[in-house]
């Protein structure tokens, strides 16, 4: 062992770092309210965040209809149950491909993008400049980005959602040949909108929230250098998409577990 290694100091920033995270995570919802007063700074971003994200995630909820209407498809022609490929296609959206997808793209596009518009702010010294003038950054800056961010995600979510089921209806309706009326009518008998399209919008919704806490987080934290944005925005795609995955075990545990 190294002289320089201590494990129980180890052991004690990091559980420093996690009461931090989680004071800052806090600090975020409660400003994130307050950051209504001001709608004009939520709306911007809004647009920011999610009009920018908006063709990416529509024409990868298409492309992923497209390739579940042919999986789908063939799946069940094996067990002669090809009427069932609009319930398939939607319950693999709603459920799971929605939220998940739709979180793993945020946190590329939109993620990276707040974590370096903040942490060129850092770096180009406005930050230190709102603290010298009294201005609480986290309340101008960050608070109504978090807000825009976890108002988005749902939002994108089911728009991927809704371009998925046009896409599998596309494949296998127009091109394959499967009856439409049997493809619409399975798809509403047997999608509930409690268990399956309310769960789906509560993992959007977190997912969301970890999203733009991470990216806010990791931008703010930044070391105020080119290296460092540089960095950070390579955080802010690894830690998200890997938070993202473990939450959706978690919820769909605690979701789906006596269905």
């Amino acid at each position: 062992m190294s002289a320089g290694f201590n494990p129980a100091r180890r052991a004690l920033d990091a559980v420093a770092s996690v009461g931090y995270g989680a004071r800052f995570f806090l600090r975020l919802c409660g400003l994130g309210l307050l950051a209504l007063r001001r709608p004009r700074l939520v709306i911007d971003q809004i647009h920011f965040i999610g009009n920018y994200s908006l063709s990416i995630i529509l024409v990868s909820g298409l492309l992923i209809g497209f390739v579940l209407g042919l999986q789908g498809y063939y799946t069940l022609r094996r067990y002669g149950s090809e009427e069932a490929l609009g319930l398939l296609v939607t319950l693999s959206l709603v459920r799971e491909l929605g939220p998940v997808v739709t979180a793993l793209l945020f946190a590329g596009r939109a993620g990276t993008s707040l974590t370096a518009e903040v942490g060129l702010m850092k770096a180009g010294e406005q930050i230190d400049a709102m603290q010298m003038m009294a201005v609480d950054p986290v309340a101008r800056v960050l608070a109504p980005r978090f807000l825009a961010a976890v108002i988005c995600m749902p939002l994108l979510a089911a728009l991927f959602s809704s371009m998925g089921v046009l896409g599998g209806y596309l494949v296998g309706v127009e091109m394959i040949g499967v009856d439409a009326g049997s493809f619409w009518s399975q798809m509403q008998g047997g999608v509930d909108w409690l268990l399956d399209v309310g769960n789906g919008v509560v993992k959007s919704i977190v997912f969301g929230f970890t999203v733009a806490f991470v990216a806010l987080f990791v931008g703010f934290e930044a070391d105020p250098t080119p290296e460092g944005v540089s960095r950070a925005t390579t955080t802010t795609v690894v830690v998200a998409s890997l938070a993202i995955l473990g939450l959706d075990f978690i919820l769909t545990a605690l979701m789906f577990s006596t269905t």
